[in-house]
């Protein structure tokens, strides 16, 4: 069964949460967008994507490659659209009100138990059906599939300082997660199946309805599955902690992020979401320009 929060009072509410993504690596905030934000957020993808179809948007995740660097040729298959937030984009106030807004950032301080001044702008994607069926081999985000037991237990020990979730716009099925297997290593299965095992033991698929948004624990063992017989368009976010230093500049700057930082504004949103973004992409770029150096790729792929 997905763990999936019903409103409560906010601290109610703040305790589940973190009660949730502690115990099972996950949870799901069930119908989080208005009928107007979906269709604004659908409408701003679908030009996203005909950009990148187009080649007219070069930041892209292209078959085959799970993990960066990838091409920017959308001819073998497109299965993300990198760097909503990125000065270019045409949609990017949509996309920066949707990231900015008070559901994820509040959500993201009662999970990470910190004030809005402790955040740092990470990454925002789309994830989209590619033109062919594609699947990601089970994994978890930071840490290679060649850790040992030792070393692997050691990483997932240690502090996550960010929060990563899935917004979708459509029904979704994609993720598929083991939960529970945020806090311990691999076992002796999981270790020897095929690296896109069908079905791994104690596996779930997270449900999404249309406007559902989970967040997961990136070190969680999961992998997607997309099918090209289903619409898929959903946002893929990350905030970050000012505390995560090279390990969350790892995890961000591999993206390229670097390269388009320095020019983003936010003029189009709110004053009051303006000065939020702001002050979160500063401190984006004062952790490139601190703990940003030679930080390398987390995955070989």
């Amino acid at each position: 069964m997905n763990a999936v929060l019903k409103a409560k009072p906010m601290k109610s509410m703040a305790t589940d949460l973190k009660s949730a993504l502690a115990s099972q690596g996950y949870v799901i905030l069930p119908s989080t967008l208005s009928s107007t934000e979906l269709a604004s957020l659908r409408s701003a993808c679908h030009e996203a994507r005909s950009l990148a179809d187009s080649g007219q948007w070069r930041h892209l995740r292209t078959l085959p490659k799970q993990f960066p660097p990838w091409s920017s040729d959308p001819t073998e298959g497109i299965w993300g659209i990198q760097h909503l937030l990125h000065p270019d984009m045409p949609s990017r106030d949509v996309f920066a009100a949707s990231y900015f807004n008070d559901t994820i950032v509040g959500t993201v301080e009662q999970l990470l138990d910190c004030k809005e001044d402790r955040l740092v702008m990470e990454l925002f994607n789309l994830l989209i059906r590619p033109t062919r069926d594609f699947v990601l081999r089970w994994h978890r985000d930071d840490i290679p599939p060649s850790a040992s037991v030792q070393e692997e237990q050691r990483r997932l020990e240690e502090p996550a300082w960010h929060a990563q979730w899935n917004l979708a716009l459509y029904d979704d099925e994609s993720l598929i997660v083991v939960p529970g297997s945020h806090k311990r290593a691999r076992t002796e299965e999981e270790r020897a199946a095929d690296p896109y095992e069908k079905n791994m033991p104690g596996q779930l698929v997270a449900t999404l309805k249309a406007g559902d948004l989970i967040f997961y624990d990136n070190n969680i063992l999961h992998r997607g599955v997309y099918d090209i017989g289903k619409e898929r368009m959903t946002l893929h976010g990350s905030v970050g902690h000012v505390a995560g230093g090279n390990a969350r500049a790892r995890n961000v700057l591999q993206h390229g992020t670097r390269e388009w930082v320095e020019r983003c504004r936010f003029d189009g949103l709110a004053e009051s979401m303006k000065e939020r973004a702001e002050l979160m992409r500063q401190r984006l770029v004062e952790m490139a320009r601190v703990d940003g150096e030679g930080v390398g790729f987390s995955q070989n792929d």
